[in-house]
C-alpha cells in the first residue's frame, strides 16, 4: 500500500505524536508498503526507507520562545494569516491551519497514494481528501476534552478560564470532523470510550489497537542510583499529576535521603519551578531533557523506583517503556494506565489520582523493599515482551488501511453506478 501518514507535530522524543508517527511508519516499511510523512514543526525522526515532506508553518510554539510574533516577510499566504490571528486571539491554529495546507497539497499529489492516516489533525483540510479519491482513518490517542476538563479544574481564576476555552476552541472543529471518519484507531479501551462519550463517534467505527515499545527499552546493565525516584511528564501540564509526585516527594525527603529526576523541560518560572522552590526541595530535583534515546533509556534504568502520577492518560507510553526497562512503578489510576500496567501490585502499584498521602505511602513502600522491586520490575519487563510490539501495531493497522480502502472503493462504486443510472434516464 501507499501510505501518506498526516501529522501537524511530530516532536521527537516527547510526547506521543512524534513516537507513533516513527515506530509506526517504520515498521510499515518493513511490512513492504510505502510510507511518506507529511509533517508540520517540530519534525520527526524517521528511520531509513521513510520519507518525510515538510508542511512548515509559522512555528509560533517553537522553543524557545514561544508565542512569537513572525517578522512580515514570513508570511507566505492568508493560512498563516490566519494562524497568526488566532493565536493572537489565545486559540490554538495549528491543525486547522495544518489541514487547510494538505487540503492544497494534496489536489496534485491524493493520487500518489492509496490511504491518508490521520494523526490526531481532525481538521476539515484533512477530510477533503475524500473528495480527491483518497480514504482517510485517524487515530486518536486521547480525546481533548479530557486535558480541557483537568485545566479548568485547575485553573487559578476566573480569567485564565477563559483564556483557556479559547485556547481548546479548536475542539469544536475535532469533535465534528471525528463524527465524520469511517474509522477511528484508538490506543486502549478506556481511550475508546471517552472517545465515543465525549466526541459523539459511532463505538462501531474505532479500533483499539494497542501501541508499541521500542526494542532499545531494556534493563539497566549499571546499578540503580539508591533512592532515586523518577517521574517523564510535561512538567507544567496539570493532567501529568507533577504537582501531586512533588508534594509527596516533599514529604519523603524529610526523613529520607532520595533524589527526584523529572525527564522534561519546565517553563521557566513556571508551575512546577514554583512548586518546587516552595516545598525547599530545589537541590535534590533535577531535570532532563533533550538527551539521545540511549541517553533517556539509561535515564530510566537509573531509578530505584518510577512514577506516573497523572490524572489521565490515554495510553501512556512512559509507563510501557519504563515497564520495558523493569523499573519498578507507582501509578495513577486513571484513565488507560490501568490498562497498561495489568493486575494491581503485579507490574505496578496503583494509587488514587491526586492523592498525595496515598501516593507517598506507596513510594515509600516500594524504596524500603529491594525485593519486591526486582519481582515487579520482572514481571512488567515480561508484560511488555508479551503485549507491546510496534509490529504487531503495524499489522493491525495495514489491516485497517486496507478493509477502509476496500470499503471506500465500494462506495464509490456504487456512486459511480448510480450516476450512470441519472444519466441514462
Amino acid at each position: 500500500m501507499r501510505i501518506a501518514m498526516l501529522s501537524y507535530r511530530s516532536k521527537p522524543h516527547c510526547g506521543g505524536q512524534g513516537v507513533y508517527i516513527r515506530h509506526l511508519s517504520r515498521e510499515l516499511v518493513r511490512l513492504g508498503h510505502d510510507v511518506e510523512v507529511f509533517s508540520g514543526q517540530p519534525y520527526p525522526d524517521l528511520d531509513e526507507g521513510v520519507r518525510l515532506t515538510k508542511v512548515p508553518s509559522l512555528d509560533l510554539y517553537r522553543e524557545p520562545d514561544p508565542f512569537r510574533v513572525p517578522k512580515l516577510r514570513e508570511f507566505r499566504d492568508r493560512i498563516d494569516v490566519e494562524e497568526f490571528l488566532t493565536m493572537c486571539t489565545a486559540g490554538f491554529p495549528e491543525p486547522k491551519t495544518f489541514g487547510s495546507r494538505i487540503a492544497r497539497l494534496m489536489k496534485e499529489r491524493a493520487g500518489d497514494f492509496d490511504i491518508a492516516h490521520d494523526n490526531q489533525v481532525l481538521a476539515p483540510g484533512v477530510m477533503e481528501l475524500e473528495s480527491y479519491g483518497l480514504p482517510v482513518v485517524a487515530t486518536i490517542h486521547h480525546p481533548i476534552t479530557m486535558d480541557r476538563r483537568i485545566d479548568l479544574q485547575t485553573a487559578p481564576n476566573r480569567r485564565k478560564r477563559l483564556t483557556l476555552r479559547r485556547w481548546y476552541g479548536f475542539l469544536r472543529m475535532q469533535t465534528k470532523v471525528a463524527k465524520q471518519l469511517r474509522k477511528v484507531l484508538v490506543p486502549s479501551e478506556s481511550s475508546a470510550r471517552d472517545i465515543a462519550r465525549d466526541f459523539g463517534v459511532d463505538p462501531a467505527r474505532i479500533e483499539t489497537i494497542l501501541l508499541g515499545v521500542d526494542d532499545i527499552f531494556a534493563p539497566p546493565t549499571a546499578p540503580r542510583v539508591p533512592g532515586r525516584i523518577l517521574a517523564m511528564a510535561s512538567a507544567d501540564a496539570p493532567m501529568k499529576g507533577i504537582a501531586t509526585l512533588l508534594e509527596a516527594f516533599a514529604k519523603l525527603a524529610v526523613e529520607r535521603e532520595i533524589s527526584l529526576v523529572l525527564v522534561t523541560r519546565p517553563e521557566p518560572g513556571g508551575r512546577t519551578e514554583q512548586l518546587i522552590d516552595q516545598l525547599g526541595i530545589a537541590d535534590k530535583v533535577s531535570f532532563v531533557s533533550g538527551v539521545s534515546d540511549a541517553e533517556l533509556v539509561e535515564v530510566m534504568g537509573s531509578a530505584e523506583v518510577a512514577c506516573v502520577p497523572s490524572l489521565y492518560e490515554g495510553f501512556s507510553l512512559p509507563t510501557a517503556e519504563l515497564m520495558a526497562c523493569a523499573t519498578p512503578l507507582v501509578v495513577s489510576r486513571a484513565g488507560a494506565i490501568p490498562e497498561v500496567v495489568g493486575p494491581d501490585g503485579e507490574c505496578a502499584d496503583l494509587v488514587t489520582p491526586g492523592d498525595v498521602g496515598e501516593l507517598t505511602s506507596a513510594i515509600a513502600a516500594l524504596l524500603d523493599d529491594p525485593e519486591r522491586r526486582t519481582t515487579m520490575g520482572a514481571a512488567g519487563r515480561a508484560r511488555v515482551q508479551e503485549l507491546f510490539s510496534w509490529r504487531a501495531v503495524a499489522e493491525a493497522t495495514a489491516a485497517a488501511y486496507e478493509e477502509t480502502i476496500a470499503a471506500f472503493r465500494l462506495e464509490q462504486g456504487a456512486r459511480e453506478q448510480e450516476e450512470h443510472h441519472r444519466a441514462d434516464r
